[in-house]
């Protein structure tokens, strides 16, 4: 990716209480090395707190927030998931980022999100082993893997996947740029 093209790109994270923190603050650390904006939504902006306590600003509110101002969206997992999936807005917003074919990454329990959105149907994916039943009465084919690329989405089952997911989302996005 060249220098350019990765500052232009700018990245999505919802989330909120109770978020698994390395799945949330290793990516995002990552994203930011790499010369990436990164915006943290939640559904009030603000402090957010991990499941081990790790804060984090939100700097945005979903309600404030529009797909087509971001290349990727970022779903962590944990307990937060559970909570945003009820959200309307964040079910929104999952469905414009499926509208504009743009990838969204989603580990552990960020599938639930997914689900949600109804946007699962005919995708091959992996989360938390707990989330792969409901993936597959979803509509998914759940597998037991690592990560697992299938055509915008990029999906990964727990902490210890981080470092495939970090790699999947860097390809993913420098091939973005590439078509760009």
């Amino acid at each position: 990716m060249s220098e350019a093209k990765e500052q232009s790109m700018r990245v999505l994270v919802i989330s909120a209480d109770d978020f698994e923190d390395s799945e949330l603050t290793e990516p995002v650390a990552a994203l930011r090395e790499a010369g990436l904006e990164v915006d943290i939504a939640a559904p009030k902006a603000g402090a957010i707190r991990g499941k081990k306590g790790v804060e984090v600003d939100a700097n945005l509110d979903v309600a404030e927030v529009a797909a087509s101002a971001y290349d990727l969206l970022l779903l962590p997992g944990g307990k937060a998931p559970a909570r945003l999936r009820e959200s309307e807005k964040v079910r929104s917003l999952v469905q414009d980022f499926m509208t504009g074919a743009k990838p969204i990454a989603a580990i552990c329990h960020g599938p639930q999100i997914l689900i949600s959105a109804g946007v699962v149907k005919g995708r091959t994916m992996t989360a938390y082993s707990s989330v792969g039943k409901e993936l597959e009465e979803a509509g998914a084919e759940y597998v037991d893997q690592i990560v697992v690329a299938d055509s915008n989405f990029i999906t990964a089952r727990q902490p210890s996947d981080l470092p495939a997911f970090i790699d999947q989302i860097m390809a993913t996005l420098r091939k973005r740029a590439e078509t760009a």
